[in-house]
């Protein structure tokens, strides 16, 4: 029987609200301030619009299976086999449904992984029923190249049938040219090797895919959305051609084919880069005249967002990414242990990087719905946006005759070297924000615990025929880092870390703001900052700055304060031996007073703060 409940309208009582009226709401806040002020653009120069009405006609992307769950990947890089096994085991135990073996030498490995031999691969999978649904995806690299050879023969000498093994062999060898920036060979000589190598697979039972576009190598040399889904469709493209050219039916060479794409913590950008690699794909399989399936997508979450200081920090990256990936549509993930970028994760971050998507799965049920940013207006707009640009810029690739020829001819390196300058500047002036490394540091943090294996770098195998421009991988932090650990070796080796006082002026309503912004600023470069109760006499503040010992002095309050105040407290403080002083805020018309007064620099929101810091470090020495 209808009750009145079926009746209720939850929005009967507010008016329909307009995109009209919510600009008009916003312009009365921007007070003339031009609109644009709300509009941010991605390093790619794509508008992102501050709101989004929904999008008309808007299909869900086919990707996993309705309500099927991706893969739950773990690293396995451990170079002791013995030891490896033992983590593996564990990790299938405990809710892991894929492993990813990484090998020595492999794009990805981090100075780790296991030793590409028969024994290896015999110890670390002991135990472990490769055909029992084990999602297996293979990291290799030029010196460890014989990996898949191995695995397979370690697959029918078990007696494990072939076809019922998952195994992703992950071929991939224009990614490591790219990464190494050298190959013995050209790609029309290494293309038959490939081939046949999947070829033969095929031929013994396994099901593939055997060759991945690997879409880390241009994310971790500091790339963008659409250079990653350039590249990894161009790669795409090369495998698919080569295939076709060694007489595999084209239907049958896509299947052969996967993809793999970082996950950052950029939520949206993340979650409509993978959405926007589903279309790129299928408009690719149409002008083969196939109709679409949908293509394997394995996701890594993001290397160069990685942070050693505060590392707990990358946990809720790698949450952000994660979630992102998985409403993508992303078949499999393997998050990267919140440690790695400190050395080999112990068992708690492994167990970390495992739980971080059992939560999402399984109790927060993230692959319950199918492609759920499906009808969203910002995210529509941002997967159309990104298929557009990037299929351009895979066009220009194809001109240059494909993948590895447009590396030798010098087309791709540039444009990602200039992303790649473009964020660091970006994350210079804190304008991007790495928590715990770039802002709100903690000088006293206890150093997190990894396991004792030093990292040994691998060199590329074989004779460098070919050179060009290396895609070499960063970290975004790492010139943050590079100033606390010149910190932590003074602290270590004179007993104290460099210093500044901080020269609060007025009352604490005057200077908590500055003071807050400056200390976060020096100690993010590990430079200590000495905090104070505020002064209105420079007589009593220049005694005290004399007897913190600090050879920085950095004046904080009010811009209502500064006029009258700053100038004297800053002869104050030059009076009695300051090396240096600096002025949080943007000194306007006071600057050529307050510069003859003895300020010498100003930090404020959106200066470069590494360059300041390095500076400081400069005047030290």
């Amino acid at each position: 029987m209808p009750t009145a409940m079926d009746d209720l309208t939850l929005a009967a009582d507010f008016a329909p609200a307009t995109y009209d009226d919510w600009r008009k709401l916003v312009d009365g806040v921007l007070k003339g301030a031009p609109f644009e002020k709300l509009v941010s653009k991605t390093y790619d120069g794509i508008k992102i619009q501050p709101i989004y009405t929904r999008a008309e006609n808007a299909a869900p992307i086919t990707g996993r299976g309705a309500g099927a769950p991706w893969q739950i990947v773990q690293r396995v890089d451990h170079p002791d086999a013995s030891k490896a096994n033992a983590q593996a085991l564990h990790d299938l135990e405990n809710g892991a449904t894929g492993l990813a073996l990484i090998f020595e030498g492999a794009n990805g490995a981090r100075g780790f992984g296991l030793p590409a031999t028969p024994e290896t691969i015999e110890k670390v999978l002991d135990g472990i029923f490769l055909d029992a649904g084990i999602g297996i995806e293979l990291h290799a690299g030029p010196q460890s190249r014989m990996a898949a050879v191995h695995l397979a023969e370690y697959i029918t000498q078990k007696g494990f049938d072939p076809a019922k093994c998952e195994i992703r062999f992950g071929y991939d060898p224009i990614g490591a040219t790219a990464v190494w920036g050298q190959s013995a060979y050209n790609w029309w000589e290494m293309a038959p090797a490939v081939t046949e190598a999947i070829k033969k697979l095929a031929a013994t039972g396994f099901k593939g895919p055997f060759a991945v576009a690997d879409g880390r190598i241009i994310h971790d040399a500091g790339g963008s959305e659409v250079q990653e889904l350039a590249w990894v469709l161009a790669v795409m493209v090369s495998y698919l051609r080569v295939l076709e050219d060694a007489n595999v039916p084209v239907d049958v060479a896509r299947s052969m084919i996967y993809a793999r794409l970082s996950a950052d913590a950029d939520q949206f950008l993340t979650l409509a880069k993978f959405r926007a690699l589903r279309l790129l794909w299928a408009r690719i399989e149409e002008s083969c005249g196939l109709a679409p399936k949908p293509l394997f997508i394995a996701a890594d979450t993001a290397w160069r967002m990685l942070t050693q200081r505060d590392p707990y920090v990358n946990l809720l990256r790698a949450t952000v990414a994660t979630f992102s990936a998985g409403l993508g549509g992303a078949n499999s993930i393997c998050v990267l242990p919140h440690t790695l970028a400190l050395g080999l994760p112990d068992a708690f971050a492994r167990r970390a990087a495992r739980n971080t998507q059992l939560v999402l799965l399984e109790e927060s049920n993230l692959a319950k719905v199918s492609d759920p940013a499906a009808g969203a207006g910002g995210i529509e707009a941002l997967t159309q946006e990104l298929c557009e640009a990037a299929w351009a810029q895979f066009q220009d690739i194809e001109k240059n005759g494909g993948a590895f020829p447009a590396l030798g001819n010098n087309l791709i390196q540039p444009r990602i070297s200039a992303t790649r300058k473009a964020r660091q500047a970006s994350i210079a002036k804190r304008r991007e924000v790495l928590t715990g490394a770039s802002e709100f540091p903690n000088l006293h943090e206890p150093r997190a615990s990894v396991l004792k294996v030093k990292p040994a770098p691998a060199k590329p195998y074989g004779k460098d025929k070919i050179k060009f421009n290396a895609l070499e991988p960063i970290r975004l932090a790492v010139p943050f880092e590079a100033l606390r650990d010149k910190s932590d070796h003074l602290l270590a080796r004179k007993g104290a870390r460099p210093k500044v006082f901080l020269a609060n002026l007025g009352t604490p309503a005057d200077f908590t703001a500055r003071a807050g912004f400056a200390k976060s600023f020096f100690e993010t470069g590990g430079i200590e900052a000495i905090d104070t109760e505020g002064f209105a006499d420079p007589t009593a503040l220049a005694e005290a700055f004399k007897a913190s010992g600090a050879p920085f002095a950095c004046l904080c309050s009010s811009d209502k304060l500064y006029p009258d105040h700053a100038a004297s407290a800053a002869k104050a403080l030059q009076a009695v031996g300051a090396r240096h002083i600096y002025l949080a805020g943007k000194p306007g018309e006071q600057e050529a007073t307050l510069r003859a007064a003895g300020v010498q620099d100003f930090i404020f929101a959106g200066g470069d703060a590494l360059a300041m810091l390095v500076a400081a470090y400069g005047r030290m020495e």
